[in-house]
């Protein structure tokens, strides 16, 4: 799987090996909430970001990928999947790696979240650029009961295709 991760000769900051790649993933999504908690305490009460949904979410970590990686995609269409088209979030094209956010509220149980990341990592399979996915939910609430439950039964591999799930502040 190594001929499928983008290296660079170190020179522009990016990421050299599969390990630097997650690892630089993994570090947005464990400051994720430190990120947004800077961005409230603006000089003399500025104006700043809010982050109220799950677009905030994408918005947010969309510019912090562009950090580390070059070519990333925003809503990426997948090919049809039991009769239902989708997209990803996003897709880091180089990398072959598929990322899907979301957000907690008090409509969206960890059932019902659980289900979807199902969902969405079977139909993410199908893209012909997917060898790895990754799936963040931001928690800042604390809606999900047993975060570390959920980020167990759910990353593996799928397939084939290694899942990793995240569910942050935990």
């Amino acid at each position: 799987i190594s001929e499928y991760w983008h290296e660079t000769d170190g020179t522009d900051g990016l990421a050299k090996n599969k390990t630097d790649i997650i690892d630089n993933i993994e570090r947005i999504i464990n400051r994720f909430n430190i990120i947004v908690r800077q961005l409230r305490s603006r000089y003399s009460g500025r104006p700043t970001i809010e982050i109220n949904d799950e677009y905030d979410v994408q918005d947010l970590f969309h510019a912090l990928l562009k950090l580390y990686f070059d070519d990333v995609r925003p809503e990426e269409y997948m090919p049809s999947y039991a009769g239902a088209a989708s997209r990803t979030d996003f897709l880091l094209k180089n990398e072959q790696i598929i990322i899907e956010l979301k957000m907690s509220r008090s409509t969206l149980k960890a059932k019902q979240l659980g289900e979807q990341l199902i969902v969405d990592s079977q139909r993410y399979q199908a893209h012909p650029d997917c060898k790895r996915i990754i799936c963040f939910v931001y928690d800042p609430k604390g809606y999900i009961d047993n975060p570390k439950g959920i980020e167990s039964d759910l990353s593996k591999d799928m397939n084939g295709i290694p899942v990793s799930v995240f569910i942050r502040p935990e």
